[in-house]
């Protein structure tokens, strides 16, 4: 392997890293972006971290240094973003986020002076664009996914709008946050490294809740009220951004404006389509063949062009064209229904529900099942869990279909668990 000559601080991050249910697969181009962000002795010391939120104590503990030197170590790595910081029961603690979406996003969130932010961005490029398995790790493991297309709203029939929950509305999660922060964003940030960024707006994507207060009080993010952030969802549909939030019913953490030119997520939703790597909404466009005049609006603007111009097969007008979607490929986000200057499309039910998980815990749990990295949640550094972190997997556990708890038993090898599945059956 190419990475076996560098240091194994970063060895061992990248094994830590690898915990996650999103992990990140261990290639040159990943050592080099970690040796920008982490010292030798930083890498070393947060691969002994555990991947639930931790106390200074806890730190100091599997650190075996002191606890003011832990505490000035976390909150250095809090205040560049690497860590996010919060309150919890009463007292601070700290997590390590995945890298995406963490703290690879939340080192291009902001202008900085201590990175060369140019030559990071073009390792964030090679890495999630040139390579591919990082991309295809990220966003096609297993059924259950990182995020989720929010419907445009305006688009939205008087009807459509009486079908639509609370949590399917990007409005509604910005009302219902506790905290909000507006941050550069993230994907054109880096294109305009390279160069290659589009003329979308740049300051517009938002975080909220704990990860929005680290944020805020780092400086990677300002704070902003609701006012401010249902404009700027106005002002994002006005430039056809798409919607894409945190795959959760409850405390999205995040919520992008995304362009189909440079953001991840819709790269991935194209150059995957067939795996479904962006969970759709409930709805689909709708195109009415006899007034749609093919003017090639819709095509322009759908970020993962699921729609194409395709012949009318008019024998008076052989030249004519007409829009066609493809069901497989589209996201439901409804920007086409905006663009169309005469009306022709309109967003219908898609026949099969899409089925989102009730929060963070109950999605982590998923996705680590699905990617064969539960036992991780159960075993990494156990002894640092609380009481009710441990329930709440357990309890996501309980929900789970048959096939699921079977597979979560073999993947942990408990029988604890088994015990527990076989007593709730009974």
């Amino acid at each position: 392997m190419g990475h076996r000559h560098l240091q194994s601080g970063y060895s061992r991050l990248a094994e830590r890293l690898n915990r996650f249910p999103l992990g990140a697969p261990p290639t040159r181009l990943l050592f080099e972006i970690l040796r920008m962000l982490f010292s030798e002795r930083e890498a070393g010391l947060v691969a002994l971290l555990p991947i639930k939120p931790f106390t200074v104590e806890q730190a100091a503990r599997a650190w075996k240094t002191g606890r003011s030197e832990a505490q000035g170590l976390l909150d250095g790595l809090a205040s560049r973003a690497i860590l996010v910081d919060m309150a919890q029961d009463g007292q601070s603690r700290y997590v390590l986020p995945p890298p995406m979406a963490g703290f690879f996003e939340f080192s291009l969130m902001r202008v900085r002076e201590d990175l060369d932010q140019k030559v990071l961005s073009e390792l964030f490029y090679r890495y999630l664009n040139v390579e591919e398995d990082f991309i295809r790790t990220l966003f096609t493991h297993g059924e259950t996914r990182l995020g989720r297309t929010f419907v445009s709203e305006p688009a939205l029939s008087e009807e459509n709008a009486l079908e639509v929950l609370d949590y399917e509305r990007a409005s509604e999660v910005i009302r219902s946050a506790s905290h909000r922060g507006v941050s550069l964003c993230y994907c054109r940030h880096k294109m305009k490294h390279l160069g290659r960024a589009c003329g979308a707006p740049m300051e517009i994507c938002m975080t909220f809740g704990t990860t929005a207060s680290s944020l805020i009080r780092h400086g990677y993010a300002r704070t902003a009220d609701k006012e401010e952030c249902l404009d700027l969802l106005s002002r994002s549909g006005e430039h056809n951004l798409v919607q894409f939030g945190e795959n959760v019913r409850t405390a999205v953490n995040f919520l992008c404006n995304c362009c189909g030119c440079c953001c991840e997520a819709m790269i991935a939703a194209r150059r995957f389509a067939f795996l479904h790597p962006v969970h759709t909404t409930r709805f689909m466009p709708e195109i009415d063949p006899d007034s749609c005049i093919g003017c090639g609006k819709c095509v322009e603007v759908c970020p993962v062009e699921a729609i194409s111009l395709v012949s009318a097969c008019d024998p008076h007008r052989p030249k004519r064209k007409k829009a066609r979607r493809e069901e497989e490929i589209c996201l439901g986000c409804g920007v086409c229904v905006r663009a169309c200057p005469c009306r022709s499309i309109r967003l219908v039910t898609r026949s099969k529900r899409v089925i989102t998980p009730v929060n963070s815990t109950h999605r982590v749990v998923m996705m680590a099942i699905e990617r064969g990295t539960f036992a991780h949640l159960i075993f990494d550094q156990r002894v640092l869990w609380s009481h009710r972190a441990l329930a709440g997997v357990l309890g996501v556990i309980l929900r789970l279909p048959p096939w699921k708890q079977l597979l979560a038993c073999r993947q942990v090898k408990s029988r604890y668990l088994e015990a527990l599945l076989r007593s709730r059956s009974s």
